[in-house]
């Protein structure tokens, strides 16, 4: 054998296990959820988004959206005067009619569309009947959304309605401790939840039937103190939740480099899900919006990354064998 040739075969023979262990990873899951799914601009920008860079995102929707003035005098929530949303209504038909468009294409490209329940009101202390109310009261404006406002529901929408919405996130991130949401939650038909929060990226825990899934706590600016991967919590710490135009670059690069950070700690590590979420707010001048447009753009276009939604993410993580099984959180 020539020393040219010996050379090539023992070059080859040491890139083989780092092949055959690059090939043996597993993507990089990326989930990003919206919470609200309210305003009908940022519905078209979030699917712009989406469509652009090849993902598919949540929409954990509040359902006071689609509420008339007829439908919101009729609505009470656990606990509440009648006629109380934590978020407010609707404005308009005409407002409700666009954004039934948007949840209707959103789920025809692809997304999940998943339950924030309907008055944005703290939970921690319901009771499973007071949690099975709200699903109800969910359940029914959706399942009348279209004719309420005048218009012949698409065809396959009931189907979405009666078994196509399999997640929830819970108002604040207030879960009920113990048993009682979680049996609502089985009783309403959802498969997942993805109302807690992890001390870092973790994977999935099924408890009792529900697939638990939490936000997790990456480190964030100078002296990268953790924080919830969320926007809304991203504002509070940058400008006190105070409106902060002035800063929003600044905002929006501090944003990016921990949402960026943690990503890279991933997919360079274990490849655990990385999970951020993200309101139909533009807070501080669209700084979190404009920091995840740039990571979704950065990572969603990779070959061994795959931007989910999280139904999903449910599926790869079961093909994966990573599903955890669990008592109680």
């Amino acid at each position: 054998m020539s020393r040219h040739l010996l050379s090539t075969c023992l070059a080859v023979s040491f890139l083989l296990p780092t092949m055959a262990e690059a090939a043996d990873r597993p993507k990089q899951l990326v989930i990003i959820s919206f919470d609200g799914a309210h305003d009908n601009a940022l519905w078209l920008k979030s699917r712009e988004m989406a469509a652009k860079n090849g993902a598919h995102f949540t929409y954990f929707l509040s359902c006071t959206f689609l509420m008339n003035e007829a439908a919101k005098k009729a609505y009470q929530a656990p606990h509440q005067k009648r006629g109380k949303s934590n978020v407010g209504f609707a404005q308009s038909d005409d407002e409700i009619r666009e954004r039934l468009g948007n949840i209707w294409h959103a789920h025809l490209e692809g997304h999940d569309i998943s339950s924030h329940a309907c008055g944005h009101f703290d939970g921690r202390l319901w009771s499973e009947a007071d949690w099975s109310a709200e699903y109800a009261a969910f359940h029914a404006t959706l399942k009348n959304a279209w004719t309420s406002v005048g218009l012949q529901e698409p065809a396959g929408w009931r189907d979405l309605v009666d078994h196509g919405i399999k997640g929830f996130r819970a108002p604040y991130l207030s879960a009920t401790a113990g048993a009682d949401m979680i049996a609502a939650e089985k009783k309403a038909g959802f498969s997942y939840d993805a109302s807690l929060v992890t001390k870092g990226p973790a994977m999935p825990v099924e408890e009792d039937g529900i697939i638990r899934f939490g936000l997790p706590l990456i480190p964030e600016g100078p002296s990268e103190k953790p924080i919830i991967g969320m926007d809304y919590n991203l504002f509070v710490r940058h400008s006190k939740g105070e409106e902060d135009r002035v800063d929003s670059a600044a905002f929006e690069e501090r944003a990016y480099s921990a949402f960026k950070e943690a990503f890279d700690k991933q997919y360079a590590g274990g490849r655990t899900p990385l999970q951020l979420g993200f309101h139909f707010v533009e807070m501080n001048g669209g700084a979190y919006w404009r920091a995840l447009d740039r990571l979704v753009g950065d990572v969603c276009h990779r070959a061994d990354v795959a931007c989910v939604s999280y139904s999903e993410a449910i599926s790869l993580i079961e093909a994966r064998g990573k599903l955890q099984q669990s008592s109680g959180l």
